[in-house]
């Protein structure tokens, strides 16, 4: 594995930033399953793989989702191209003789284990929702990733069989640099790592 060029750290990275203000651009469904296939590549734990993501890109199923979102995050939200709605599946492990075939008894590690499934899920999906927005910066997309909205009325609205939680919501598209804040302050390295 060859080390990436300070151009493309700057892109994922260093340059990068959260948007929250759109450009009047449209995101292809071309694009939306290029980016889905370089994110799927990220690894999980036991290639696991619980995140299920809907994109809404019309103007109806981001209405759906309106009554769910912080009053503070609904503008930005209707105005993104695309709302990326990261889930993750509590039956995960259901999938594993698929997905992590060398180990037969995989499955069998979830099963009857309701805490150890969330932990799983949730931590994997949170990974995976961090891959997503890697892969939109690099297919030259800006994100906007959020918590603040009602997690029960997302997953009764969009998930209603109960097997997939919400997770968090990403605003997809490309932004307008021109109405950024700031950027925030960084922890330094002596701030928060040791090397032992």
């Amino acid at each position: 594995m060859s080390k990436i060029d300070q151009a493309a750290i700057a892109t994922l990275f260093t340059e990068a930033r959260t948007h929250n203000v759109w450009q009047d651009r449209e995101v292809s469904e071309e694009t939306l399953r290029e980016l889905y296939e370089v994110m799927h590549f990220g690894p999980t734990s036991m290639n696991c793989q619980p995140a299920r993501i809907i994109f809404l890109t019309t103007d109806e199923a981001k209405a759906r989702l309106k009554p769910a979102l912080l009053p503070g995050n609904q503008e930005k939200t209707m105005k993104a191209p695309v709302v990326a709605v990261l889930g993750f599946d509590t039956e995960f492990y259901e999938h594993l003789p698929r997905m992590f075939a060398h180990n037969k008894d995989a499955k069998s590690l979830f099963e009857g284990k309701p805490d150890f499934i969330h932990s799983t899920a949730f931590r994997n999906s949170s990974i995976q929702g961090g891959y997503l927005i890697l892969a939109a910066r690099a297919l030259g997309l800006d994100a906007g990733p959020m918590s603040g909205f009602n997690n029960a009325a997302v997953d009764e609205e969009f998930f209603p069989d109960g097997k997939v939680k919400s997770n968090f919501l990403c605003n997809l598209g490309y932004g307008d640099a021109s109405a950024l804040f700031p950027r925030g302050d960084r922890f330094s390295f002596e701030e928060v790592c040791k090397v032992l």
